[in-house]
């Protein structure tokens, strides 16, 4: 009981740490913060004459929990691939940790400590849950050909191997499921995988891309405190989610994006009265009432269209 107590304790202190960081921090986009793990600058990505990502300046607080939000088409998975490697910006630099990440390929992002999770989970179907967990390692000995050779060489580190995996799905509950095939999992247990799996790099951010969609709602409470639980080790986490509650409950900051720019920055309490984000998610200054002024030019324009229109049919 006193361990629990103590845990409590630690993750309440944690958030009170986060939550104290942004307590006075300026709501404008791209606002500075005092120790930021990654830092974006000028990014843009145009498929064609479309710009689906043009961000100016973007920082993400190192132990804290933000959230990437904004409407459909906004164009945060497209910046999430830009900044893990799964597509090429058209220009633009970020950093992680000081370090240069642009033209970094997926895999050595990885690496280097930042691993994401993608909204269609990308569980390999027909390996079991463990073997799955078992790929997530990093610097395997064994994936040397002439190493594989030798069982001696590879032997103890793919049992330590097996070993944090078996402790990670006993954490994330998938323990009994631990030999069944990855195919066979409920979209919520993949997701599970999927973020336990993203653990086995030992990342210090970790990029979750909507870790909700699709999810059984009994499962969601579990997500929501493992998500939870990445800040109280330690972890950066930035995810993008639709679900307003979900931003509000564990969320310490949210960045908004609307039409592939960052338009706001701000607390979970106070974001979604923002005008800005008012008007992104909702048009505002389209669904606004008209004035009397607006709708007497409304009204005689459409007037001037009819006079003209009866005036164009008598000269026929």
């Amino acid at each position: 009981m006193h361990a629990e107590t103590t845990g409590a304790t630690a993750a309440i202190d944690r958030r009170a740490a986060a939550e104290a960081v942004f307590k006075d921090m300026a709501r404008d986009p791209g606002v500075p913060k005092p120790d930021p793990i990654l830092v974006v600058d000028d990014v843009v990505r145009r498929f064609g004459g479309l710009t689906a990502v043009d961000v100016k300046h973007v920082e993400v607080q190192r132990g804290s929990i933000t959230a990437l939000i904004g409407p459909n088409g906004a164009g945060k998975t497209t910046f999430f691939n830009q900044l893990t490697g799964f597509d090429t910006a058209d220009s633009g630099t970020w950093t992680f940790n000081g370090k240069p990440m642009n033209g970094v390929p997926a895999h050595k992002v990885a690496r280097r400590g930042m691993v994401r999770t993608f909204q269609l989970t990308k569980a390999l179907s027909r390996l079991t849950v463990l073997e799955n967990m078992r790929l997530g390692a990093q610097h395997q000995k064994g994936e040397n050909f002439w190493r594989a050779l030798i069982p001696g060489a590879w032997r103890r580190q793919e049992a330590e191997i097996t070993e944090r995996a078996e402790e990670l799905l006993a954490r994330f509950k998938l323990d009994a499921k631990r030999g069944d095939f990855a195919g066979s999992l409920s979209g919520g247990q993949r997701k599970l995988l999927e973020m336990a799996r993203a653990l086995m790099v030992q990342p210090e951010l970790v990029m979750l891309d909507e870790p909700m969609a699709g999810v059984n709602p009994a499962l969601t409470q579990s997500l929501l405190g493992h998500v939870k639980d990445l800040r109280e080790q330690g972890m950066t986490v930035l995810f993008v989610e639709h679900d307003m509650d979900m931003v509000r409950d564990i969320s310490d900051w949210v960045i908004v994006m609307a039409q592939g720019t960052v338009i706001a920055e701000g607390p979970p309490s106070t974001i979604m009265s923002d005008e800005r984000v008012i008007d992104a998610y909702l048009g505002a200054h389209h669904d606004a009432p008209l004035s009397e002024s607006e709708l007497e030019a409304q009204l005689q324009d459409a007037e001037a269209a009819l006079e003209a229109e009866i005036e164009e049919e008598t000269q026929k």
